[in-house]
């Protein structure tokens, strides 16, 4: 080995060391790697930034956004609304919940598909009386699964795209992935709907601070918009239609307040005071086209509407708020906020929200700038709770993303923009048309993600400048001579579901991509196969909660310890090898 070689594997493994010893966060583990590798001269300093302006740091960036628009718009939750009420048993609430997951994350961000199911996880466990850890572990393998199936599911399969373009000048198009991840995906759900059993019953998540207050109940002040479904209903079939996850405490019509009764009809532009649980009222309002008192006026002059937000917070002991009315202290006027909800420990409230006296421990949302919201909170003396967060929107628009990503998708599969371009722009559409706030579209951007891409991609490169992956392929054809194709593309499969656990995903790909490639061409073979079997590889960490992001995610709701992963993983990851190797070589042969 030459000295730059050696070079380059001493910042590689040193970088290795630093992400299993897990003290750092990886962005920073990959800012100290490209840190070392310019000091050690394996990479020019005018090479060192060029990953901050690859098409994958575009591509994952703005796949994001597209991600936190489809959850925002709530269409998967009402759907599954719909869905859920004829699904009972917790085998088939399973099924349902691992499939929908499953499908998601093939058309946005696995951790976005996960995120916006797992309130309704919640919701089943509780309506079955089961823990969450029976739903929420399967379906974090299910969007693992999921996120094979096309390329912008997961971060590995737009990075592995990239190094065949590099290699042969062909990029792997939205849907190359689809024949593998398909068949993937579904034998894990036939894994998952059998196996759930493995996981110990007896593991429950911490309780947050909301559920240490128990807040169960809100109530919130909604008027019947105008197409409404709720128009022409009588009050009883609309708690019906609602599962009577919420009801109605009073009713305001012509600016007379009545105590409603089940046979009295609904009206447009009738008033009603409902209480339930957030996600219950969220789901009501969004899906009923109701609009909340005061969360459609306009904020304080000078505010942008994408600068608004709610927060949910607790009125302490000592706040000037207690005992007076929200109307009396005219919240919006001195403030520059709106009251949308309250909620009582203990208490039916049945008040209009201005004419509700407020109590210590009384738990708000509240709705203003979010530049000004911690300042208000504490002139108003409220503790934020920022453990939940509450959407309370109307979802006029909930269809306009599932529109845009659907034309994105379209495009790129029919060849007419590359990926970068057609997500870039669909990102831009979302936030010109208002789908998503700009402030909220900052806020799902993985920061750390993009700057670990941008640093590593320079650093993996090291690779093939120095010829390491040259060099490394040429071992590894040495080992494989005399195995068959299968095996061959076995043993890259399995490498990289052997590293990837120790490193982010996306860096498994950085390092293992080159290697695979070179390995294949000393072989004599095709590069896609091993290209594939390092993307899937890469995207099945089922062993540890610290690999992927969606392990991470359910690890404290559901109360998983470390070792419950490899209970459930450590057979699918041995199916994954078993079904992927040949379905690889059938899709994508050597020669």
């Amino acid at each position: 080995m030459t000295l730059p070689q050696i070079l380059s594997v001493a910042v590689l493994l040193g970088m290795m060391g630093l992400f299993i010893w897990g003290k750092l966060r990886y962005d920073l583990v990959a800012i100290i790697a490209l840190m070392a590798a310019l000091a050690v001269g394996i990479v020019s300093p005018d090479q060192a930034f060029t990953g901050f302006s690859d098409d994958i740091v575009i591509i994952v960036g703005s796949a994001l956004v597209i991600s936190g628009a489809v959850q925002r718009s709530g269409v998967v939750e009402t759907t599954m609304g719909f869905l859920q009420k004829r699904v009972t048993s917790v085998r088939s609430q399973l099924l349902l919940l691992t499939g929908t997951v499953g499908l998601a994350s093939g058309l946005v961000k696995n951790i976005g598909a996960l995120a916006m199911m797992m309130p309704v996880a919640f919701q089943m466990a509780k309506k079955s009386q089961v823990s969450p850890s029976a739903f929420l572990m399967p379906m974090a393998f299910a969007s693992l699964l999921g996120g094979l199936m096309t390329l912008v599911g997961t971060s590995p399969n737009v990075i592995v795209s990239r190094v065949r373009e590099e290699i042969t000048g062909q990029p792997f198009e939205m849907f190359d992935y689809l024949p593998v991840g398909a068949v993937l995906a579904v034998m894990g759900l036939i894994y998952l709907f059998f196996a759930y059993r493995l996981l110990p019953s007896d593991r429950r998540g911490a309780a947050t601070m909301g559920e240490s207050l128990d807040i169960n109940s809100y109530v919130t002040e909604a008027t019947i918009a105008p197409k409404s479904p709720a128009i022409g209903e009588t009050v009883g079939d609309f708690v019906e239609r609602h599962e009577h996850e919420i009801t109605v405490t009073a009713l305001l019509r012509n600016g007379l307040r009545t105590m409603p009764n089940d046979a009295m009809e609904l009206h447009e532009d009738d008033t009603l005071i409902l209480g339930g649980a957030p996600d219950s009222l969220e789901r009501v309002i969004a899906g009923d086209r109701l609009e909340l008192e005061g969360h459609h006026r306009d904020g304080p002059e000078g505010t942008e509407s994408d600068e608004v937000g709610v927060i949910e917070a607790v009125i302490n002991v000592d706040s000037p708020l207690i005992g007076r009315t929200a109307g009396r202290l005219l919240l919006r006027q001195r403030y520059g906020v709106n009251l949308i909800a309250v909620s009582r420990q203990g208490e039916r409230l049945t008040r209009r929200l201005a004419n509700t006296t407020l109590r210590a421990g009384d738990v708000l949302v509240l709705q203003g700038p979010l530049t000004i919201l911690p300042d208000r909170m504490r002139e108003l003396g409220c503790l934020p709770l920022a453990e939940r967060t509450i959407r309370l929107g109307n979802g006029r628009k909930s269809l306009l993303p599932i529109g845009i990503l659907a034309v994105a998708m379209l495009a790129t599969a029919l060849g007419y923009v590359p990926v970068a371009v057609a997500f870039f722009c669909a990102a831009g559409v979302i936030l010109a048309t208002g789908a998503m706030p700009i402030r909220e579209a900052y806020n799902h951007i993985e920061w750390p993600i993009l700057i670990m891409l941008g640093a590593l991609i320079p650093v993996s490169d090291t690779l093939r400048t120095t010829g390491t992956s040259d060099l490394i392929g040429q071992w590894l054809s040495g080992v494989a001579v005399t195995l068959p194709p299968w095996g061959a593309v076995a043993l890259i499969l399995a490498a990289a579901m052997a590293v990837t656990p120790f490193l982010n995903n996306a860096a498994t790909v950085l390092v293992m991509a080159p290697i695979a490639a070179t390995f294949a061409a000393s072989l004599g073979y095709r590069p896609e196969p091993f290209l594939m079997a390092t993307a899937v590889g890469a995207g099945c960490d089922f062993l540890t909660p610290i690999g992927h992001q969606c392990n991470t995610l359910v690890m404290g709701p559901g109360g998983y310890r470390f070792g419950d992963y490899a209970r459930l993983g450590a057979p699918l990851s041995v199916l994954v090898l078993l079904v992927g190797t040949p379905m690889i070589l059938w899709v994508w042969p050597v020669s």
